[in-house]
Parts: structure tokens; C-alpha cells; sequence
């Protein structure tokens, strides 16, 4: 099952926190032990586990010790998940990989068991700047949609996002955001050089979303 969500997601690939939790052991036991995923440059490090931290009081830390606060007491803004942009750029590096090689891609970002557990995903809307030439899903001057094709996507990106679904079992929540409307839509007649939208265009516009959306 694939959901869609519109605003633009920023890609994240690692996280290192050092925690001082406030006194509470009913919070701290549930959870005490996290596992660490290294990747490091000039090394055989790569989402390589490299031990476990354990969460415990701490005393109040130095100045110059860089620390999280976490106060069990209090809740914000709820973390649901952690992803990857699936752009043209990364579908077609994809494919030209191993059928091995892919394999072990998939299981290391996208197993919920053997690898990270990628959760969220993000793709494009046309092309953008991990996109190998500026294109679009329409004729110019096409308001109406008629000619609204992906085809660009079928070759490379649809069936990369296809098999990242099915290695995260199916269910992967995706954010899809265009960098820019077509150049005949915008006051500019450029895709790459800033420019607005022109009123005239707004319909279609968003016809266009819903059109990649069902796609």
C-alpha cells in the first residue's frame, strides 16, 4: 500500500545522540538499549553495527560536553519514521546495479529485521537537481492534460519505487513534491531559473498533481 504526501522531505541519513535523561525509570527502561549503525569514510564501514548504548540518569554534563536533553515528562512533536529521496539519480544508479548487489541494497535500507528499516520515502514530481535532463509529464500548452504520460518514470524510478515497497513489506508512506511546473506554465518559460507560477495555470496545476498521483 503506497500513501502520498505532498510537502517536500528532507532526506536524513544518520543520527548520533547522546542523551541525559531526566530521573525517571519508568521511561528509561522502555528504552534502555539502542543499537549503533556506523558508516565512515576510508573504512569497511557501512550501516555497520557497532555496538549498543545504553540510556541511564545522568548527572548534570559539562558545558563543553554536547548533550540532549530528553524530559520523559513532556511530549512534542512525535517521530514516525526515517527515509530516502528515490530520485531519478538513485533509481537509475539502481538499475545498473547487480541483481546481487540490488538485493542486499533493499534488505540494508529497507528490511525491518536485517537492515535499518527505512520507513518514509520521497519522490519527484518531473525532473529536479538529481534528475540526469529537465523533463515533464505533458505537452507544452497542454492545459488540459490530455497528453499527461509517465513514461519517463516507467523505465527507471517507478519500478526502483516498486521494489523498495515490496523490501519495506508493502507499506510505505511517500512525500512527492515537484521542484518546478513546467516552463509554459511559469511567468518565466524556464524550469531551472526561479519564475512563478502564472494564475492562468493554477487549475491545471493541480490537476497535474492528482494526475501523478492516480498515475
Amino acid at each position: 500500500m503506497l500513501k502520498i504526501y505532498k510537502p517536500l522531505f528532507a532526506p536524513v541519513l544518520s543520527l548520533v545522540v547522546s542523551c541525559a535523561f531526566a530521573q525517571d525509570k519508568a521511561a528509561i527502561s522502555a528504552y534502555s538499549e539502542v543499537t549503533v549503525y556506523t558508516t565512515a569514510d576510508k573504512t569497511n564501514q557501512r550501516i555497520s553495527p557497532s555496538g549498543k548504548l545504553s540510556f541511564a540518569p545522568k548527572e548534570q554534563p559539562p558545558e563543553t560536553e554536547l548533550t540532549i536533553f530528553v524530559d520523559p515528562d513532556h511530549s512534542f512533536q512525535t517521530f514516525t519514521g526515517i527515509g530516502g529521496a528515490l530520485t531519478d539519480a538513485s533509481a537509475e544508479t539502481y538499475a545498473k546495479l547487480p541483481k546481487a548487489v540490488q538485493q542486499e541494497f533493499l534488505k540494508a535500507y529497507y528490511d525491518k529485521v536485517d537492515g535499518i528499516g527505512y520507513s518514509f520515502s520521497r519522490t519527484n514530481i518531473n525532473s529536479c537537481d538529481f534528475s540526469s535532463d529537465s523533463y515533464t509529464y505533458v505537452a507544452d500548452n497542454d492545459t488540459e492534460l490530455k497528453t499527461f504520460n509517465l513514461a519517463h518514470d516507467k523505465k527507471y524510478k517507478i519500478p526502483f519505487i516498486k521494489a523498495v515497497m515490496q523490501a519495506a513489506g508493502g507499506d510505505l508512506p511517500m512525500f512527492v513534491s515537484p521542484w518546478t511546473p513546467p516552463a509554459w506554465m511559469k511567468d518565466n518559460n524556464n524550469m531551472l531559473k526561479g519564475g512563478k507560477l502564472k494564475p492562468e495555470y493554477a487549475k491545471s496545476w493541480a490537476n497535474y498533481y492528482v494526475k501523478f498521483i492516480k498515475g
